[in-house]
């Protein structure tokens, strides 16, 4: 929905949230290469005790969902892969791999932009828009992949809300503290260059920071003010963990105050009939 005047003032959960003035953005140490069938909660908790850390209420555990994807299993050998007339009729367009193209067909649920010499643009089965349905190659190869097998390509989780609240039950049972937990992904937009952190799973913290009936500085009333919270978390949390070699999947972000309940990565999403861009 695009947000105007006509907004509805907050409800009480909006209020309830707090930032500090100073976060803390850590990259926790100790994470393997994650193995398909790997327990990622045990393995979270040593690199929290190798840190010295323990959790405290309002913390966000942040996890890439690479390393979820690969405790999934959700690595595809491209070689086993057999593209339809369709897929080979797309990857002549944008002159890509077919099997690859095959992939995204099957992971998506509509097709919005074939982009010439470029990248499909399609809405995920998880909701949300996203280029190449958010396939990956880069650190894909499974461990003990046979030699000359591939090349590797690495899907997204499957259901990574649930994969969420799954491993905040399990930290919080751990430490006893109010936690939140967010699975990211690395995302383009369609009007800016460049990628940035997303939150395409989530658990505990609320997704959206709705601060629609609050006053600024000068006592006007906010009207339209709904901040993406799940993202912004994730885009602080990406800049630690990056993107290539640096081998920090799981970030702890510290400063955050909020009720934890029962939200999802997919409130973020717009409805299909209402998305600006789709």
């Amino acid at each position: 929905m695009i947000d105007d005047e006509t907004s509805e003032p907050a409800g009480p959960e909006g209020s309830d949230i707090r930032c500090a003035p100073r976060l803390e953005v850590i990259a926790l140490p100790g994470i393997p290469v994650i193995r398909s069938g790997d327990d990622l909660g045990p393995l979270i908790v040593a690199a929290l005790q190798l840190a010295h850390l323990s959790l405290e209420d309002g913390d966000v555990v942040v996890v890439t969902s690479k390393i979820v994807s690969r405790a999934e299993g959700r690595f595809v050998d491209l070689a086993t892969v057999s593209p339809t007339v369709r897929a080979q009729e797309v990857a002549l367009e944008v002159g890509r791999d077919p099997r690859l193209i095959e992939l995204i067909l099957r992971e998506a649920r509509t097709v919005s932009r074939i982009i010439r010499g470029g990248a499909i643009i399609v809405r995920h089965h998880l909701g949300f828009l996203c280029a190449n349905a958010g396939i990956d190659a880069s650190n894909a190869m499974p461990a003990g992949a046979r030699p000359g097998s591939g090349p590797w390509v690495l899907l997204l989780p499957t259901a990574p809300d649930r994969t969420a609240e799954r491993l905040r039950a399990e930290l919080t049972a751990f430490s006893g503290a109010a936690v939140g937990v967010l699975i990211t992904d690395s995302h383009g937009r369609p009007f800016r260059l460049g990628t940035v952190g997303t939150a395409i799973g989530l658990a505990g913290v609320p997704a959206l920071w709705d601060q629609r009936g609050q006053t600024d500085l000068f006592g006007k009333r906010l009207e339209i003010t709904i901040t993406a919270l799940g993202d912004q978390i994730a885009a602080a949390a990406d800049l630690v963990a990056g993107q290539a070699g640096e081998g920090r999947p799981v970030v702890l972000v510290r400063g955050l105050r909020f009720p934890v309940g029962g939200h999802g990565a997919t409130e973020l999403c717009r409805p299909a009939g209402e998305d600006v861009y789709a």
